[in-house]
């Protein structure tokens, strides 16, 4: 409504008093004074609440800045604390692998050394058996050769019919018995 009546009176510009007809349809009084609080009310605006509103933003500004610094900031150190693990995780499996080829090799030669102490026990439990066989058998043909003698004596006194004393039995019995044993 306001520019149609602006219109209207534009185009009549010849009358003198379109200045006064413009005033009082668009009350240039009130237009000063809404303009005049518009001003006044932008001012105290600016000083109250202006100031204020753009310190808060900038406190808000300085704040989303502040976060995004930490975030980069951690980040970078959890990327860091991620690289850290990863090496002593690698650390760990190469010392697991060291440790079990150490284990290997320790394993390796326990086997050879008990297979070594095993064959010794073994040459070692020969040899006793060996030993302990030509003992035996020496006894065995120590105790056949006696009741051999026994026998010879026994033989040779009733051959003969008379008692020789057992002691010249026996001598006699073990010379035979000893030219017999080299004639084999």
């Amino acid at each position: 409504m306001f520019l149609d009546t602006f219109v209207l009176l534009a185009t009549n510009t010849a009358d003198a008093g379109f200045l006064e007809k413009l005033n009082d349809n668009l009350n240039l009084g009130d237009i000063i004074v809404t303009v005049l609080i518009f001003l006044i009310l932008l001012a105290l605006l600016k000083k109250f609440a202006w100031g204020p509103i753009m310190k808060v933003m900038d406190q808000r500004a300085e704040l989303i800045a502040n976060e995004i610094e930490q975030a980069e900031k951690s980040r970078i150190e959890s990327k860091q604390l991620l690289e850290e693990q990863r090496n002593l995780l690698k650390e760990a499996r190469n010392d697991a692998q060291a440790i079990v080829e150490n284990a290997r090799e320790q394993g390796e030669s326990q086997r050879e050394d008990i297979v070594k102490a095993a064959r010794n026990e073994v040459a070692r439990l020969k040899e006793e058996a060996a030993l302990e066989i030509a003992s035996e058998r020496e006894k065995a043909v120590v105790a056949v050769r006696e009741e051999f003698v026994s026998l010879s004596v026994l033989a040779a006194s009733k051959v003969l019919g008379k008692e020789l004393s057992e002691e010249d039995n026996r001598a006699l019995i073990e010379e035979t018995i000893a030219k017999a044993g080299d004639g084999q």
